[in-house]
């Protein structure tokens, strides 16, 4: 495949655009020269818009901008794949990704507790089950010892649907203590992608 020629500011190289957090293509688009270099210069993506004939910043009017975390060549050095950390939806079309209709994928629930975590994290309320885990480090890993256990009797009887709720039961008392700790979900992604090598 040859790359494409603009007549502008160098040529226009196809850009597949992937979702670091969890692999999922969310776009095509293209690139040249100058988005490549206002993309390293800002560190948030930008492309060659064809149908406009300019460059334009993903995101610029809707607030989903893309942030670039990596942009590696392809082996003959004609595409690119763009890594990034995509802020709400990649699609014009309000779907998460332009490849399906499919709504945004769990990592965003992932988001929005983390939110609801450092609310509660500030709150004194005594009604909130969360502050009460925050208040009391005893209780909060004590269940996240009985939902652990919880998982594995589950799994024993094989009952999927009871797995199910008992591991977002422990995802959730886990989440509360790695925010209280300070450890992030990327913190455990570099983890996890450092046992892969």
């Amino acid at each position: 495949m040859e790359r494409m020629s603009t007549g502008t500011d160098g040529p226009l190289m196809p850009t597949v655009v992937q979702d670091i957090r969890n692999n999922n293509v969310l776009m095509l688009a293209y690139m040249n020269d100058e988005s490549l270099e206002l993309t390293r210069r800002t560190g948030y993506m930008h492309y060659w818009s064809r149908s406009r004939g300019c460059i334009w910043k993903k995101g610029e009017t809707s607030g989903n901008v893309q942030k670039a975390v990596e942009i590696v060549a392809d082996c003959d050095g004609d595409a690119l794949l763009a890594r990034v950390e995509q802020t709400g939806v990649a699609c014009h079309t309000g779907s998460y990704s332009c490849f399906s209709g499919h709504e945004m994928p769990s990592q965003d629930i992932v988001d929005t507790l983390w939110k609801v975590f450092e609310e509660r994290k500030r709150s004194d309320s005594d009604s909130s089950y969360t502050c009460k885990l925050f208040r009391n480090r005893n209780l909060l890993l004590k269940k996240i010892g009985e939902e652990g256990t919880e998982v594995v009797i589950a799994a024993k009887d094989k009952d999927r649907a009871q797995l199910v709720y008992e591991s977002a039961d422990l995802l959730f008392h886990l989440m509360v203590l790695m925010y209280d700790e300070g450890i992030s979900m990327k913190d455990v992604h570099q983890e996890l992608e450092r046992r892969r090598r």
